[in-house]
């Protein structure tokens, strides 16, 4: 009971010192670091929000990111518009950048920060400037180099005005260069921060985060309508660290993994319902599918890929069920690879499923559904043994004599037999009837 109160003690202090060290940090330091997708969103919103319930003084973004997914993205633009605390995006250390959706992110920040050695640009949207469509060369004047990709077609030139006149409006709102940020949408332009600031792309080139924060200090932003003077010399920085939560997220939609998680949940279904009682396929098949489609649920698939997939599924399943001399589980291949491949609907280097993992378990698919279910199945169609005429013929040898009484083994079990010869270690004899659960038997005159 002693050191339960000992326990208690010391963890209540511990929490109390977090708490207090809590509050002294009024500036709240949150990374933005690779692929900006639902793991970052989540872990820049949640930690966002944490820091306006703990009503610290500033937030800093710091951003290192070659881009991402679009709707997360403005996920985290729409926070940090909506804010209640000022938010200063930071690109850093040197070297890093905020390259497509890290521009957004930095265009919409109240404060836009770069450390020396820093880029930002190239939000020329992915689709875009994916290799895998169709472009045409722009006309350009005599002695001009063409090197931005151009929209061609007229869903192309949609997506393209959409970027531009979203990055505008975050431009005018907060008061920087809405020519440049067309440029880097239209012609995937690029910046180093000296550059950057002389533009009036950014308002600060910082060392450090110190250096930040002193410069910082004394600057007025507008918080909806009111304009707020920020005082931030001398502010304690808080880290937000990235939680349990973030990283299951972040392990979770990746898609190569969403990918595995769906499979294994089908897959474990189908098990299940042909080999049903046993549980275990059907609990983990049940838990991972429900995971995938939550994963999918934040992801850009294709619904053709996804149906595609079940369609390929469905067909080996068939093959297997009744086979058709390969016609089905051919096109149940050529379907299940097809749709593997459509499945993620960007064109973003990070959110695409690798080909090595799609043949493999292109190759899995038809060793289970094809040839494991399907000698499952004949196994099924045979004739059903019950009760115990299968024994009346069978042979067996004596195992052991104990007393007056003969035993055998058949079936795996042991026996009692009785024989109207003496009978003795190691001999063979023949089952005549039964009599209970005694084997009624006649000696091998053979032995």
């Amino acid at each position: 009971m002693y050191y339960s109160r000992i326990a208690i003690s010391a963890l209540l202090g511990w929490l109390l010192l977090s708490l207090a060290a809590h509050g002294r940090a009024d500036a709240w330091l949150i990374d933005v670091e690779g692929a900006i997708g639902p793991a970052t969103a989540d872990h820049m919103m949640r930690g966002l929000e944490q820091a306006q319930e703990s009503a610290a003084e500033l937030v800093i973004l710091r951003i290192d990111t070659p881009g991402g997914l679009d709707t997360a993205m403005r996920d985290m633009v729409k926070a940090v518009l909506s804010a209640r605390v000022p938010v200063v995006g930071y690109v850093s250390p040197s070297g890093a950048r905020a390259a497509s959706a890290g521009t957004y992110l930095l265009y919409a920040t109240h404060l836009a920060a770069m450390a020396p050695g820093t880029n930002l640009g190239a939000a020329t949207p992915v689709q875009i400037g994916s290799p895998g469509l169709p472009q045409l060369p722009e006309q350009k004047p005599e002695g001009e180099e063409d090197t931005a990709p151009q929209a061609t077609t007229p869903m192309e030139r949609k997506i393209v005005n959409d970027a531009v006149a979203y990055i505008e409006s975050l431009a005018q709102l907060r008061d920087r260069n809405a020519e440049w940020a067309e440029k880097a949408v239209r012609e995937g332009a690029s910046l180093s921060a000296e550059d950057a600031l002389e533009l009036g792309v950014i308002d600060i080139m910082a060392d450090s985060v110190d250096d930040l924060l002193q410069q910082v200090h004394g600057r007025s932003v507008q918080i909806g309508s009111t304009e707020r003077a920020l005082v931030t010399q001398d502010l304690a920085v808080y880290r937000h660290p990235v939680d349990w939560r973030s990283e299951f997220l972040a392990v979770i939609t990746d898609p190569n993994i969403a990918y595995v998680l769906m499979l294994i949940g089908i897959y474990g279904l189908i098990i299940e319902f042909y080999n049903p009682g046993f549980g275990v396929p059907g609990v983990i098949g049940a838990v991972s599918l429900l995971l995938a489609l939550y994963a999918f649920q934040v992801l850009p698939i294709s619904y053709a890929g996804l149906g595609l997939i079940l369609l390929g599924i469905v067909l080996m399943t068939a093959e297997a069920l009744a086979p058709s001399f390969g016609i089905l589980g051919l096109g149940g291949i050529v379907a299940f690879v097809v749709g593997s491949i459509m499945l993620m609907d960007t064109d973003l280097p990070g959110y695409q499923i690798a080909m090595p993992m799609i043949v493999a378990f292109a190759l899995f698919s038809v060793l289970v559904l094809v040839f494991a279910l399907g000698m499952i199945l004949r196994a099924r169609r045979q004739a059903v043994v019950t009760g115990l005429d299968h024994l009346f013929g069978a042979r067996a040898t004596v195992e052991s004599i104990n007393g007056d009484v003969a035993w055998v083994r058949l079936d795996g079990e042991l026996w009692e037999v009785a024989c109207d010869d003496p009978l003795g270690p190691e001999d063979a004899v023949t089952v005549d009837t039964i009599d209970g659960l005694v084997l009624q038997v006649s000696k091998d005159k053979g032995e």
